[in-house]
């Protein structure tokens, strides 16, 4: 991966990008794009788009959302203790002990989630998020609703990790790795002039309503359109591969099988990585794929859509860890994907 590719993407999962708070982290991919972009816009939900060849009559959609699950402040107690609720699919168990930051109303401040010390009993082998508070240092309500106000988010404090064997590990990467990707494959698009028009748009709220999704393919209205996510490695110890699969990393991107997939498109994306010697592995979606693919696909009159996912380890905690080199071959087989295209090719699975 080149360097100043890399340094963008170590930017996007430093930043924050809780679902419903995307702004900041929407301007830095339109500042990356907009260098070789021949078209930069926004909508009204937040979505970020960048096009190369929009007059083109054959689109193609890219979405790869850019928001993180986190936490959202529900109540601030008479000792200045803030309570919270999830934001998205996220866990209370990893969060003892851990620090975070409060994307406060008036600046982001620093806390920790506290934990009962073990002398005094510990924490309940049984808890939730009603169970936990964050610590800002505060002394009191008044104190602290000077810097947080109800309906505030927060995150955890987490920095990019570069582990050995190039991987990447941290807080995020479920999508913000997506949301890289699409992006990569934008640049290296426009460098082959494309026969069809690319749309890569980095989505919002696909951890929380998927809203983001639904207005980029209804703005759009593409010929077809490819989700670009992530999915659950199962290559570390206490994963049952008899009811998970057998998803590893370094083992290339991942393509859905099921009833929300296009066969037209998964042949596509296989016959290139055969041609580019790209490994593909498979996950099965039989009925949904819980990714913006399922919105997308009902929109207007319908669109064709694909899956493709970067394996990914711990999901939904604060140390999930992808392959740069899984990375850098869904970014390759995509790209080879598009540029193999006409604008002629015909999608209807029954003639």
């Amino acid at each position: 991966m080149e360097f100043e590719s890399q340094n963008f993407l170590k930017e996007l999962l430093s930043t924050p990008s809780p679902s419903g708070f995307e702004m900041g982290i929407q301007r830095k991919w339109m500042d990356y794009v907009r260098t070789f972009a021949d078209k930069i816009e926004t909508d009204n939900i937040g979505n970020a788009y960048g096009v190369i060849n929009p007059d083109a009559p054959f689109k193609v959609l890219l979405a790869g959302h850019c928001d993180e699950i986190g936490f959202m402040i529900n109540r601030i107690d008479e000792n200045g203790f803030l309570h919270f609720t999830k934001l998205g699919g996220i866990s209370p168990k990893p969060s003892i002990g851990m620090k975070v930051e409060i994307l406060g109303s008036k600046q982001t401040i620093s806390g920790v989630i506290g934990v009962n010390a073990e002398h005094h009993g510990g924490i309940n082998d049984d808890f939730g998020f009603e169970d936990l508070y964050i610590d800002c240092g505060a002394k009191s309500k008044e104190e602290m609703e000077e810097y947080v106000q109800i309906g505030d988010l927060a995150i955890y404090r987490r920095n990019v990790e570069f582990l050995l064997n190039d991987r990447i590990s941290g807080r995020g990467l479920d999508n913000r790795t997506g949301s890289f990707i699409v992006a990569e494959v934008l640049r290296r698009v426009a460098k082959k002039n494309p026969k069809v028009g690319v749309y890569s748009v980095s989505t919002v709220n696909e951890e929380t309503n998927m809203g983001g999704a639904y207005f980029a393919a209804s703005q759009v209205e593409p010929d077809f359109a490819l989700a670009v996510d992530v999915t659950f490695a199962t290559d570390y110890p206490g994963v049952n591969k008899n009811k998970h699969g057998d998803i590893r990393l370094d083992g290339g991107p991942v393509l859905a099988k099921g009833a929300p997939i296009h066969h037209k498109l998964n042949n596509m994306l296989e016959e290139t990585a055969r041609k580019h010697k790209i490994n593909v592995q498979y996950e099965l979606t039989p009925r949904v794929t819980g990714t913006d693919a399922d919105r997308m696909r009902l929109t207007g009159k319908g669109v064709p859509v694909s899956l493709v996912s970067l394996p990914l380890r711990y999901m939904h905690s604060p140390v999930e860890t992808a392959s740069l080199q899984d990375i850098e071959d869904e970014i390759t087989l995509i790209t080879e994907m598009i540029l193999s295209l006409d604008g002629n090719e015909n999608l209807k699975p029954v003639e």
